[in-house]
């Protein structure tokens, strides 16, 4: 409204003073309202370029703005996908963690399990050691008594696990006697002899009865008696020439029979003298630790 209105204004005051002015000051105010109607007109122009300007200015911020939002848009969506990989991660390395550790764990019982079976194998493997070398014993065993086996004068056989030479007391000893017959003296002598070479051995001469009672003075019960012919025999194979320290005597009486007492067959094998080979537990498995133990 103001823009229209001032020429108007103007030269109505150009028109109303002319009646009064004179004819060169109507040009300067004539010139004057030239001058100030460019001035308007330059002014009008930088207000509208300005305007433009404001209105270019006004566009570039709002696409700058859509593209800021665009890229925020784009940053939030990789952001995200960012956080999803990161929690799946997160995830991942969690199962690898207990994966680890339960590989661990079963590289560990592995281990143990292993450790283990090199143990058993290394125990079997001396058990067989164990048992071969007892095997060749016995095989060497029966190889020396041979002529006494074949003669009927002795048996080697293995009893709850131990080599034993055993000799029936009828061709020993009489009946309720001790004394050893010159038939028994020799074939104790001949085995005394062949005991003696087996090296770092030791002996332990066991008496055994059938279940006959006996009660004399000398025998008041079957323990004497077995203990007696026991005696006997190892006091014969010492001075036979078997180191007294490599050979003992025990009496079982009539408590580990053989053979049934039901029959004269039975009660004649009961009745007897066995050699035992003791076993050499250093040779056993696990006979440091034991050692050790006892030790303790």
């Amino acid at each position: 409204m103001l823009k229209l209105s001032l020429p108007l204004v103007l030269v109505s005051i150009v028109a109303s003073s002319s009646a009064c002015v004179s004819t060169g000051t109507y040009d300067d105010l004539l010139m004057r309202h030239e001058r100030t109607k460019r001035d308007l007109h330059e002014a009008e122009l930088v207000q509208a370029q300005e305007v433009e300007k404001r209105e270019v200015a006004a566009q570039e911020a709002a696409r700058k703005e859509k593209s800021l939002e665009a890229e925020i848009a784009v940053l939030e969506g990789k952001a995200a996908t960012a956080a999803t990989k990161h929690t799946a991660l997160e995830a991942e390395l969690h199962k690898a963690r207990n994966e680890l550790a339960s590989t661990m764990r079963d590289k560990a019982g592995l281990k143990d399990s292993v450790l283990q079976m090199e143990a058993a194998l290394e125990e079997s493997r001396l058990r067989k050691e164990s048992v071969d070398r007892r095997l060749g014993e016995y095989r060497n065993l029966l190889k020396r008594f041979q002529a006494l086996i074949d003669a009927g004068k002795l048996k080697v056989k293995i009893v709850d696990g131990r080599m034993v030479v055993a000799l029936a007391s009828d061709i020993l000893f009489a009946s309720g006697s001790a004394a050893l017959s010159k038939e028994g003296a020799a074939a104790v002598t001949e085995v005394a002899s062949l005991l003696a070479s087996i090296p770092e051995r030791s002996f332990q001469v066991e008496g055994h009865t059938d279940n006959d009672p006996i009660k004399t003075a000398q025998f008041p019960s079957n323990w004497e008696l077995a203990s007696g012919r026991a005696l006997t025999v190892l006091k014969a194979m010492v001075e036979a020439g078997l180191p007294a320290g490599r050979v003992s005597a025990a009496s079982f009486g009539a408590q580990k029979p053989a053979a049934t007492n039901e029959s004269p067959e039975g009660k004649a094998q009961n009745r007897r003298i066995e050699i035992v080979v003791v076993p050499d537990l250093s040779s056993l498995p696990g006979f440091e630790e034991l050692k050790a133990a006892s030790a303790g």
